[in-house]
This record gives C-alpha cells, sequence and structure tokens, in this order.
C-alpha cells in the first residue's frame, strides 16, 4: 500500500500557504521524505556583530541564500546556554538561547522568517545527558538519596555497579562512573563525566525543551 503523503500530523499542523509561488509548510507527515535538509552550527555560520562567532541575526541575514540553494528544512546543532565543554552537546538550560548566538527573541525572529519562506527548522535537543551545570542536577546532588529530585539521574554506592558497559571516550574517562563529594555517590554518565546521565525528566521533554 502506498503511503499515503497528504496525511496530517496529530499535532503541530502549520497551514499550506503560497507566497512568491513558494508552497510554504504543508501538512504531511512526510515531508522528510523529499526534503533538502542543510545541517549548521550557529556559532561557525554568519556573524552579524562582528564578534568573531555566529549568531541568529547573521543566520537570519542568509535565509534568502539558502533557500536559493533548494533548501527546505534547517538542522541546528545545539544552540542552548552551554559551559561549551562538548561543542553545545552539554546544556545548562533547555528553555533559552546560549547568549553568543543572541537571545530568545532573535530565535523567534529567525523562526518566524524560516517559516515564512517555506523553511522548517530542526533543533537537535540532547535530552540523553545535560550538563553538570545544569540546575536539575545541582538540584539533584543535594537532595537525600531518598528524595525524588535524586532520582532524576543515576546514582550508585559503588562503581562496581554495570562493569561490562563499554566506556566510549577511553582517552578521557577510565570509568561510566564519577564520584561526587556533596552527593556522597557515584553518578553515571556515558560521554564525558561532565555530562550527566538523565534518568527521568523533572518536566516533560515538550515542556523542557520548548522555546
Amino acid at each position: 500500500m502506498p503511503l499515503n503523503r497528504e496525511a496530517n500530523t496529530a499535532s503541530g499542523k502549520v497551514a499550506g500557504k503560497k507566497k512568491g509561488g513558494l508552497n510554504l509548510l504543508d501538512n504531511s507527515d512526510f515531508w522528510y521524505m523529499d526534503a533538502v535538509i542543510y545541517e549548521l552550527h550557529v556559532r561557525s555560520y554568519c556573524d552579524a556583530n562582528g564578534d568573531g562567532i555566529g549568531d541568529f541575526p547573521g543566520l537570519m541575514s542568509r535565509l534568502e541564500y539558502l533557500r536559493g540553494l533548494g533548501v527546505t528544512a534547517l538542522w541546528l546543532l545545539p544552540f542552548y546556554p552551554s559551559p561549551l565543554r562538548d561543542d553545545g552537546y552539554d546544556i545548562a538550560d533547555y528553555k533559552n538561547v546560549n547568549p553568543i548566538y543572541g537571545n530568545l527573541k532573535d530565535f523567534k525572529d529567525f523562526l518566524s522568517m524560516a517559516h515564512e519562506m517555506g523553511m522548517r527548522v530542526i533543533t537537535e535537543l540532547v535530552i540523553n545527558h545535560t550538563s553538570d551545570q545544569h540546575p536539575w542536577f545541582q538540584r539533584a546532588r543535594q537532595a537525600p538519596p531518598e528524595h525524588p529530585d535524586r532520582d532524576y539521574y543515576v546514582w550508585s554506592d559503588t562503581p562496581d555497579k554495570y562493569r561490562d558497559v563499554r566506556i566510549i571516550f577511553q582517552d578521557f574517562e577510565n570509568s561510566n562512573w564519577t564520584w561526587d563529594e556533596l552527593a556522597g555517590q557515584y553518578y553515571w554518565h556515558r560521554f564525558y563525566s561532565h555530562q550527566k546521565k538523565r534518568s527521568k525528566f523533572r518536566e516533560s521533554p515538550s515542556a523542557a525543551g520548548s522555546l
């Protein structure tokens, strides 16, 4: 049976429009099958204020160029507040924009302009782990062991648990567990020790990641 390319998504529908002969965002569940996706890092793409760091105003200034290339969707690497110890994949706040790239209004203006030009925007939302600077982890490490806040990350009294699990970055880490002095326990991480492995969400993923 052929796929129904006219099906609508259950949520997040955007009404199709026409502007200057361009078909704007349609409602198909399968838009990605013939999309032209351009992946970029805001930091390295276009700098509008001359500080040497790419930003959302700079990206907005290049949207017409990207549309001219035939791009129908932009995939943005993480742009959230972060200590940038892993190029932004160590997120410290899911609800804001790293100030070196602009502010929340800049992002919303960019999003509106991209949509008006018929381009979708995909954001890379890293929810497997957070930065050690995220308020969730700071609350967790200060909470008593039986407190619900503690359970949002993975803890152990011993580093011997899950011993057979592969260490991914063996050049930098010798264990998937790291001792936290304040918590008095080891915390679990699958990547770098400053990226704390989540066990559950304080808020729903959609609430945590909405901008």
